[in-house]
Formats: structure tokens, C-alpha cells, sequence
């Protein structure tokens, strides 16, 4: 084979490896693409019309590395987990100090960090990178979140700056921090995305299952919306999707999808880590549980002849209260997640910047969004506690739609319609704003049954009580 050197290499012509080689092909880049399925290889790069000319196809590992200039970036798009650590085992020894491997997949953070630690020992870099926006994303400017050292950085910046997607000029790319501070990142980002994906289908739920209205009607209101302050990208699908008809039936197509949601574990991995941070991610637990719910078909069916529901009188809230339940929905989930981000940044010591990530989210990512401006412009307020809620702008719109979050979450109780994102939420912002709880009696439950100990209301220390005996107090 004729060697022709290319600025970067890409092996894994998926979905999304696929796109991502050809952004990079337009963009004027020469691009070494490889596939462990070689039969892959002539057809892309045939099918890639005028841009087959900046492709370089390497029917091998070993050729895709030869194909690179050095130092080298190589970009995997390949499952995360175990074919990850058995790429690295392969590459390695082909590679030379300061070249530099990146890993484009949902990869669990922990993994990247071991992964990083490998790899530098033995003199190279290695960036695990988030990339957000699907398949069109890929192609025509995705967002990306950058973890790894600084020289990788600066190898990698021109590159991905050139494919990354813009907002009012800003490429939607940024350097968030080492390690795994990446793949950390877009984890929270899948988060926010499951909650908000839940939020949206539980008002199409309400107003399905207890107002009445047909799918098409829903479309228009949520597409009415998207010129709103609820305007998002998921927003937008939502209301393309509820006014698509069925070819075979005539229907909504919605109408005719199973309802059995699938997920690849990055919000799950959300909730794992904001657990063992000691934070809240309720609304995207809610979300991720909602998910799990839907696989068990079964069950529902037959739970379905059998639990009443129990319902009350009560009615479908109006087109407004409905609008600011789910805005109001939607800023708490999102807060969650940048709390997350916050935790993360402090556990692993990574300086995370929550503004830059939110500008990096304004497009070319899943969760993109009018909200997403706002964030950014609350994180550089220093808001008390780091808490975004309580920056002015966010606070005094929950100030203004709670009324009608607090209808919606009503109304789907009364009627017996399932809201366990907004109800999360909901309960969740309460919280927050209770100075006094009521964990003072779980305390004193603790210490009852385990002599845990508990702290007394303006004294210092540690107490415990001798309890009286159960049938004698």
C-alpha cells in the first residue's frame, strides 16, 4: 500500500465514527480511517463521493498508524469497556511517546482515568472525549467535551475546533479538564438529557390520558412552544415526532411504537456517582427508573386489570400552567446535573468550569437549548453555596412557573397519571427551600435503635440519649 500521511486517524466507521471522518474530510483535514471489520473500509470511502480524496483507507490497525503523522492523534470510535482496554493493548506498542489516543465513546470516567494512568506510563497521552449530537451531529458539528493532559490539548484543539458545532461563532468544544473529566461531563450531560426527555413525555402523557388530546394536537402545542423560553432541540423533536403520520396505519406514528424505552446506561452511571457523592439527582433517577419501568411490559399489562387507580376529581391545567411546569421541571433537572458537575469537580479535583460547559452545550449537542445561555450567565454569578437555583435569573423564573408546576403535579395525582420527573423535581425544590426538615426525627430514630448519636439545636458535639424502653415511655 502507498503511504499517504493524514493529520489524524479514525478507527471504527460506525454510526458515528463514520460521520466523524467525514466532518473531518470536509473540513480539509486527511484523515486515516480503518475498521475491525475490513470489509467496511472501500465501501465508505467510495460512498464519501469527493471527499474519498482526503480519506486514506487502512485495511489494518498496523496501516492506520503507519498512515498518521506523527505525533499522532488517533481517534477511537469503538464500544466502551472491554474492546476499549483490548484496543489499548494493541496499539500501544505500535505507538511513540507524545502520540496521543482518544476515545470518542460513552465510556464510564472511572475507566478513562485507569485508561489515562496506563497510557501515560508509557509516555503518550490518552483523552477521553464526549461527544454529543447523534449522527447529524457528527457529521456537521457536534458538541464536545474534552478530558486529558494539556499537550493533548493543544495537539488536538485546531482539529476539533474546526468540526465542532458553533453558537454565534463559539465552537461548542472545550478542554474541561484531565482524565476523565471528559467522559464525566457527558455522562451528566445523558443525565440532563434523560430527565428532560421524561419531563417532555409526561405532559404528552396528561394531556394523552387525561385530556384527551391526539397526538398531532400535542405536536402543535409543543412546536408552538419551541419559539418560546422552552425552545430545545428536544423540544423540536418532540413535536416533529407526535405529527409524523404512519405510512401503514395512517396514524400517529407515535401511536404505533411500543412503549418500551431503551438506554445504554450513562444516565444509571448519573445517578451511581451523584450517590456516592452525597448528591441529589432525583429527577434523573426518576427518569432513569421510568425507563426500567417500560421494559417490564408484562407486568404492566396485568397490574393494569388489577390496581385501582384510585383517581380523584381533578382537571388538565391550561396551556400556560402547563409551559411553566415543564420550564420550571427542566431548569431544576438541569441544576441537579451542573450540582453533579460541581461535586465531581471538587471529588477529583479537576476545575471544572460550569459556564464554559453550558456555552459548549448551546449547540450541536442533545440537550441544546434557550435555557442552556442562562445557566452559563448564572454560573458566573457565584451564586450562595455554588447552588445555580439561587442565582436571580433562575429563582425568580421558579418563583414565577412553581404555581404551575405545582398544578401539574396535582393534576397527574388526582388523576392518577404517573409524573415521576416533575414530582421529583418538585419535591426536590421543596426541600431546598425547608429550612427546618424533618431528618431531626430519623436522628432520633438512629439513635434509638443504634445509639448513632445526634446533634442538639445551638450546642456543639456529639449527643446520645438513653432511650426508655419501648412499652415504658
Amino acid at each position: 500500500m502507498s503511504i499517504s500521511k493524514a493529520d489524524i486517524g479514525v478507527y471504527g466507521l460506525g454510526t458515528m465514527g463514520s460521520a466523524l471522518a467525514l466532518n473531518l474530510a470536509e473540513n480539509g483535514f486527511r484523515v486515516a480511517v480503518s475498521n475491525r471489520e475490513e470489509d467496511w473500509i472501500a465501501p465508505f470511502v467510495q460512498e464519501a463521493g469527493d471527499l474519498s480524496a482526503r480519506l486514506v483507507a487502512c485495511g489494518s490497525l498496523e496501516e492506520l498508524v503507519a498512515a498518521v503523522t506523527p505525533p499522532r492523534n488517533i481517534l477511537f470510535m469503538i464500544p466502551s469497556g472491554a474492546p476499549m482496554d483490548a484496543m489499548l493493548d494493541a496499539v500501544l506498542p505500535m505507538l511513540d511517546p507524545g502520540d496521543t489516543v482518544i476515545d470518542g465513546g460513552n465510556a464510564d470516567f472511572n475507566d478513562t482515568r485507569r485508561r489515562s494512568d496506563t497510557v501515560a506510563a508509557a509516555g503518550m497521552h490518552f483523552v477521553g472525549m464526549g461527544v454529543s449530537g447523534g449522527e447529524t451531529g457528527a457529521r456537521h458539528g457536534p458538541s464536545m467535551m474534552v478530558g486529558g493532559s494539556e499537550a493533548s490539548w493543544h495537539s488536538l484543539r485546531p482539529i476539533l475546533e474546526s468540526i465542532a458545532a458553533r453558537f454565534d461563532g463559539d465552537p461548542c468544544v472545550a478542554h474541561v479538564g484531565p482524565d476523565g473529566a471528559g467522559h464525566f461531563v457527558k455522562t451528566v450531560h445523558n443525565g440532563i438529557e434523560y430527565a428532560d426527555m421524561q419531563m417532555i413525555a409526561e405532559i404528552y402523557g396528561l394531556l394523552r390520558d387525561a385530556a384527551g388530546w391526539d397526538a398531532g394536537r400535542i405536536g402543535g402545542l409543543f412546536q408552538g412552544w419551541n419559539d418560546t423560553e422552552l425552545g430545545s432541540f428536544l423540544i423540536e423533536v418532540s413535536a416533529a415526532a407526535l405529527q409524523t403520520r404512519d405510512p401503514q396505519t395512517g396514524g400517529p406514528l407515535v401511536d404505533a411504537i411500543v412503549d418500551r424505552a431503551g438506554q445504554k446506561g450513562t444516565g444509571r452511571w448519573t445517578v451511581i456517582e451523584a450517590l456516592k457523592m452525597g448528591q441529589s439527582a432525583s429527577a434523573i433517577e426518576a427518569a432513569v427508573g421510568a425507563r426500567s419501568w417500560s421494559s417490564d411490559s408484562d407486568l404492566r399489562d396485568t397490574a393494569s386489570g388489577i390496581l385501582s387507580d384510585g383517581a380523584l376529581n381533578g382537571e388538565v391545567p391550561d396551556e400556560e400552567a402547563l409551559a411553566d411546569a415543564l420550564l420550571a421541571g427542566r431548569i431544576l433537572a438541569h441544576a441537579q446535573g451542573f450540582d453533579i458537575l460541581r461535586a465531581g469537580s471538587a471529588t477529583f479535583d479537576w476545575g471544572l468550569d460550569p459556564a464554559r460547559i453550558a456555552e459548549i452545550w448551546r449547540a450541536g449537542c442533545i440537550i441544546r437549548s434557550a435555557l442552556l445561555e442562562r445557566f452559563a450567565s448564572a454560573s458566573r454569578t457565584d451564586p450562595p453555596h455554588g447552588a445555580l437555583i439561587l442565582a436571580p435569573d433562575l429563582a425568580d423564573t421558579l418563583a414565577r412557573c412553581l404555581p404551575g408546576l405545582r398544578r401539574v403535579v396535582r393534576s397527574g395525582v388526582a388523576l392518577g397519571i404517573p409524573l415521576p420527573a416533575l414530582s421529583a423535581a418538585l419535591a426536590w425544590y421543596d426541600s431546598l427551600r425547608t429550612a427546618r426538615g424533618t431528618t431531626n426525627l430519623i436522628q432520633a430514630q438512629r439513635d434509638f435503635f443504634g445509639a448513632h448519636g445526634f446533634g442538639r439545636r445551638g450546642q456543639e458535639g456529639q449527643f446520645t440519649f438513653d432511650w426508655p424502653p419501648l412499652g415504658q415511655g
